[in-house]
């Protein structure tokens, strides 16, 4: 998923790719597939900052926002008015989104909540703080460099008696800052006073809630957004998955793409990531996806695989003559470790993924054999990692690379494009 293998042909198994040289018949559908996903900012954007996290806080009188990024960035900061309340917003313009909370409480002070969301048709994310009324404030910004590479941009309010209620004062970062210092350079000052923005309209975003009384994150609305996955979603519901997480994405118009990450306390390991997208063109189908994944594995290796996937190329660059000896060296023991810990995890857990592969693929049980018997082939050093096409309605696509996964797509009849 995060990186690139080799596929192979075995027995019954079609590679990833082989699919569309072996059946140029079948193909057109599944390319709209893989270009669709290509290009949404769910399953793609790689070469965009990426807001990972977020927090809200109090360190003495400032109330501090703290977001977790990938790389640097800067972000537009603004006060607005919207239906008489005040508002502070930080926009990451074309960002892509970590798992973020959609809504923080405040800390009885300055701020009321803190509401994310994406802000504009080609991704970004908007974090909206939501003030209270007639409570006058300063506030400040600061960068500084975090683990692993990563940034964290510093939003803070200070109670100001000077600053007008409704256009904040911004200045300078106290001193000392209650945080780290920032490396040199790395600190934002600004002096100036920032306009009020008017109240959005449709074309900047913000979320409209799904229709009727089904509750957003629930079971009956993953249910009533992919009717073909219903019994699948039914039968998670049954063995005890719940919903942890749901998000919303903007897209131009109202249609929105959606995913959810779903955990069973029974099986810490696993995790279940589904992706709901709505089609923008006319009389093309919805594609839903859901994955049964091993990634949530916890071991010495899984972590010293994710910690290397987070270097910069500067890093590498420090410690490995060439690239390729950084991947040759460092991942690919790595990788092939990975592999034979996901494959006993899956062999441990075997009567999830066969509930999950019965559910997915009623109409075709030889799947969930299929699906076994590679998963119990023997590692093989030489080979970076193996996918293969068990099932092509609807599609399912197993993923020995890496981290283990079980894939299943289903295109939804119903015809989208535009509002």
């Amino acid at each position: 998923m995060w990186s690139s293998g080799e596929s192979r042909k075995e027995g019954k198994g079609i590679s990833g790719l082989q699919i569309f040289a072996d059946k140029p018949g079948r193909s057109l559908a599944w390319l709209l597939v893989v270009l669709f996903c290509l290009c949404h900012p769910v399953w793609g954007a790689a070469g965009t900052v990426e807001v990972r996290r977020l927090g809200l806080s109090k360190v003495r009188e400032h109330t501090l926002l703290t977001v977790v990024l990938d790389r640097a960035a800067t972000p537009r900061v603004q006060t607005r008015m919207v239906s008489g309340k005040p508002q502070l917003v930080v926009d990451f313009p074309r960002a892509r989104a970590g798992r973020l909370p959609r809504h923080l409480e405040g800390d009885e002070a300055l701020v009321q909540q803190v509401v994310t969301e994406t802000a504009s048709p080609g991704g970004g994310v908007r974090i909206i703080l939501d003030l209270f009324p007639d409570n006058p404030y300063t506030y400040w910004k600061q960068t500084r460099p975090g683990p692993g590479g990563q940034t964290f941009f510093i939003l803070g309010l200070t109670p100001d008696t000077k600053a007008g209620p409704v256009q904040a004062r911004v200045a300078p970062a106290p001193e000392p800052a209650p945080t780290p210092e920032p490396t040199t350079g790395g600190e934002i000052r600004e002096r100036e006073t920032v306009p009020e923005a008017p109240e959005p309209g449709d074309d900047e975003g913000g979320y409209q809630e799904p229709k009727g009384r089904v509750a957003p994150g629930s079971f009956a609305d993953l249910r009533r957004l992919m009717p073909k996955a219903a019994k699948l979603l039914q039968g998670l519901e049954t063995e005890g998955w719940t919903v942890s997480e749901s998000n919303r994405y903007d897209r131009p118009g109202r249609r929105f793409s959606r995913d959810f990450i779903i955990t069973n306390h029974k099986y810490p390991e696993l995790v279940v990531k589904i992706a709901y997208l709505p089609a923008n063109i006319p009389n093309t189908p919805n594609i839903d996806i859901i994955m049964l994944s091993t990634e949530n594995l916890t071991s010495q290796a899984a972590s010293e695989y994710r910690s290397l996937r987070q270097w910069s190329f500067a890093k590498i660059k420090k410690k490995f003559e060439d690239i390729g000896d950084f991947f040759d060296d460092a991942l690919a023991p790595l990788r092939v470790q990975l592999r034979k810990e996901t494959q006993t995890l899956a062999q441990r857990y075997a009567a999830v993924f066969q509930n999950f592969l019965k559910l997915a693929c009623p109409n075709n049980p030889q799947v969930v054999d299929q699906v076994m018997k590679h998963v119990g082939e023997k590692v093989s050093p030489r080979f970076k990692g193996v996918q293969y096409t068990v099932s092509e309605n609807p599609l399912v696509i197993l993923n020995l690379v890496d981290f283990l996964y079980v894939k299943v797509y289903y295109l939804d009849g119903h015809s989208g494009g535009g509002p």
